[in-house]
This record gives C-alpha cells, sequence and structure tokens, in this order.
C-alpha cells in the first residue's frame, strides 16, 4: 500500500527527532563520564610530614605565636601518632601552653607525657615545667594560699626525683620563696587576731611560724609578737624568755629593738638582757658625720 506523502514526511521526521534525542544522550553520558573521571584525578591535599610540621611547631614559638605552635603539635600527633617526632611535640605543646599562660592545659599535657614517657631523658624537665605551672599561680598572701601548698609540693618533687640536677636548685630556691610566702601568711592572720584582741588565735599563728618556717624572713617579727601577746597577757615570764630567744638569734634585728624598748617599758628588763646592737653606719653616713 502506497502512502501519502504527508506520512512518509512525519515518519522521516519522527526518525530524525528520535535520532537527535539519541545523540543527546550520548553527548549527555559522554559528558558525565568525563565529569566522573575528572572527579576521579582530584585529590585531598597532602599532609606535611611529621618533621616539617615540628619544624613549624618550633619556628612559631622562636616568633611567639604560641597558640599557632600548639596547634602544629597537636596535629603532629593525631596523623602520626608513632612517630619520632611524637613524643617531642606531645613535651613542646605543653610548654607552648606554659607559655600561654594556659597553666591547667600545660599540666594536663605534661601529666599525659609523663604517663607515657616515664622514663624519658626529659623527665626531669617535664616535672620542674609542671611544678612552675603551679608556681606561676600562686596568690597574694592576702588570699587563699592552697596553690601555694600545691607549687611547694610539685617542686619538692622536683628535688626528691632529680636531686642532682640544675632543675633540682632551681626548685629548692622556689621552694624556699613558697615558705616565705606561706610565713607571710600565716603573720598576716596572726597580726589579725592580735588587733582583734584574740590572743590564743594571735598565739597559734605566731607559733607555727617559730617552729613550721624557721628559715623564713618573719621569725624575728613572730618573736616580737609572741612577746608582745604576752604581756598583754600578763604573763612577763614568757615574755621574758622569748625575748631572750630573739635577742639570742637577732640581736642587731629591728624586732629586737622594739622588744627591748617594750621591756624596758614594763620594767621587765634584767642584767642578763642582751641590749640590741647599733647599726653599722654605712658609707654616705659615715662621710656626713665626718664632714659635720
Amino acid at each position: 500500500m502506497s502512502q501519502s506523502p504527508d506520512r512518509i514526511s512525519n515518519s522521516f521526521r519522527t526518525r530524525g527527532n528520535a535520532v537527535r534525542l539519541a545523540a543527546a544522550a550520548s553527548v549527555t553520558l559522554l559528558c558525565g563520564c568525563s565529569w566522573l573521571s575528572n572527579k576521579e584525578k582530584v585529590q585531598a591535599p597532602k599532609m606535611a610530614s611529621a618533621e616539617t610540621l615540628y619544624n613549624y611547631g618550633i619556628d612559631a614559638l622562636h616568633s611567639q605565636r604560641y597558640t599557632l605552635a600548639s596547634g602544629e603539635f597537636e596535629l603532629l600527633q593525631q596523623n602520626y601518632p608513632y612517630s619520632g617526632y611524637t613524643g617531642n611535640a606531645e613535651l613542646m605543646e605543653g610548654y607552648a601552653y606554659y607559655l600561654q599562660g594556659e597553666y591547667a592545659l600545660s599540666v594536663q599535657q605534661l601529666d599525659r607525657y609523663l604517663e607515657l614517657h616515664p622514663t624519658s631523658p626529659d623527665a626531669a624537665y617535664a616535672f620542674y615545667l609542671r611544678a612552675l605551672c603551679y608556681y606561676e599561680q600562686i596568690a597574694d598572701v592576702q588570699r587563699d594560699q592552697q596553690g601555694t601548698t600545691e607549687a611547694m609540693d610539685a617542686l619538692e618533687e622536683v628535688v626528691t626525683r632529680f636531686p642532682q640536677t640544675a632543675y633540682a636548685r632551681d626548685a629548692q630556691l622556689k621552694i624556699d620563696l613558697c615558705r616565705d610566702h606561706l610565713a607571710g601568711k600565716e603573720m598576716l592572720v596572726g597580726r589579725y587576731y592580735q588587733q582583734q584582741h584574740n590572743y590564743e588565735a594571735a598565739l597559734n599563728r605566731y607559733q607555727r611560724v617559730v617552729q613550721d618556717f624557721q628559715t623564713t624572713n618573719h621569725v624575728a617579727e613572730a618573736l616580737h609578737r609572741l612577746v608582745e601577746v604576752y604581756m598583754a597577757l600578763g604573763l612577763a615570764d614568757e615574755a621574758k624568755r622569748t625575748a631572750s630567744v630573739l635577742g639570742y638569734n637577732y640581736p642587731d634585728s629591728q624586732w629586737y629593738r622594739y622588744t627591748y624598748n617594750d621591756l624596758r617599758e614594763y620594767h621587765l628588763l634584767s642584767n642578763g638582757t642582751v641590749q640590741p646592737k647599733a647599726h653599722a653606719q654605712g658609707f654616705m653616713s659615715r662621710m656626713w658625720h665626718a664632714v659635720f
């Protein structure tokens, strides 16, 4: 059966549309494959090596970018937990926190380092740095001294564990300063009690300074205050006995001069009472008297 020209034309048109659709689909498919192929070729940025990260951290420390330094050391530990640089990175991260004044974070990091590397050659430094974190937080004598006690404990651990090191020598000096600080706190409280006429409480504070902080600079004043309290309580014998201890150990101190004057005022001086030593004149004072 013959077909009309219109039906033949429509048939070719239909076929042409089908061809064009197939071609378009082929192009789309090819483009999609090409896009997937290109996507497969895109790679994530390569992580820097452990050595590079460690050097970045050290450079940041030298340039005083402490936050960046701690971040580099932390990144190294996360990505290279078994690297030969990891131990040093743990220690240096604690140091970076210390330089930032982030003492709690520093102590936490140093404790972790010491737990993982208890026999490390750098353990002495880690203990010392840990003690410094507590030492830097010591409060004024007007405030609670729990931090001073914690600092002393940490410093004494350095001295006990590493007695022949420079860290131990410096720690001992800081222990002496801590003890002087604690004695100062006792004196502050004792003077307050004395002013409030709470003499028993004042005696306890002053006696603690004399007994427990004998190497500090506060002992002479503590003995003088004890004499004052004993005289206020009418305990003349105790006052004279304490004054003799003060005169024997600190004969040239201002506190013994105060005590001597108090004993004289209350007629408590005896033949055996040591007189205060006169102050040695300084160079300018001698020159003044020589000229005038």
